[in-house]
């Protein structure tokens, strides 16, 4: 029994990290994005016997992670709203956090972009997996995983444009690397 203990601590401290970005990356949310990380291992567990032994295990549960997210997604979608949130906070801690603001400014985009849109971007860019690997995940064709990373980059940048995001961290930047100089 004790082996047994060991074995799956040991299986969820391999994977865990994969499986809480690409929940983080999906839902934009620390607690859920932790509470669908535990959510896929139970799955995973409970499922393992279906895993076909001839294929990687990391691209298998991380389309298990990936339809747990959807799914909450789709419930979380179906709650009403209690009250607006302001999505950006003015932060006035200096141009040290810039290169933070931009991440978190991009996790932001990255919550509107189309599900399937940013779970293939997520895939590619995250995890560094190829087309073909992702369109195997997503049972989907090579030419629409391809078309989905494209269109998840396209919408990502356009909000951040719409945001004022890249004007104002190319300016920041500059002015940084002139500071420097």
């Amino acid at each position: 029994m004790e082996g047994d203990q060991s074995a799956v601590s040991e299986f969820v401290r391999r994977f865990r990290n994969q499986v809480y970005l690409l929940c983080y990356r999906m839902l934009g949310e620390h607690h859920e994005a932790e509470d669908m990380a535990q959510e896929t291992f139970l799955r995973v567990f409970r499922n393992l016997h279906r895993w076909d032994r001839t294929r990687p295990i990391e691209p298998w549960i991380l389309t298990i992670a990936g339809n747990r997210c959807r799914t909450h997604l789709a419930q979380r979608n179906r709650r009403p709203i209690a009250c607006e949130t302001q999505d950006h906070v003015e932060d006035h801690r200096g141009i040290d956090h810039r290169g933070q603001l931009l991440a978190e400014e991009v996790q932001l985009a990255l919550t509107h972009v189309r599900e399937e849109y940013r779970t293939a971007f997520l895939l590619f860019h995250d995890h560094q997996m190829s087309y073909g690997e992702i369109a195997e995940q997503m049972e989907c064709p090579l030419g629409t995983v391809k078309t989905w990373v494209h269109r998840a980059r396209r919408e990502l940048v356009q909000r951040l444009i719409n945001r004022g995001v890249t004007q104002e961290y190319r300016d920041s930047q500059l002015s940084k690397s002139t500071e420097e100089k």
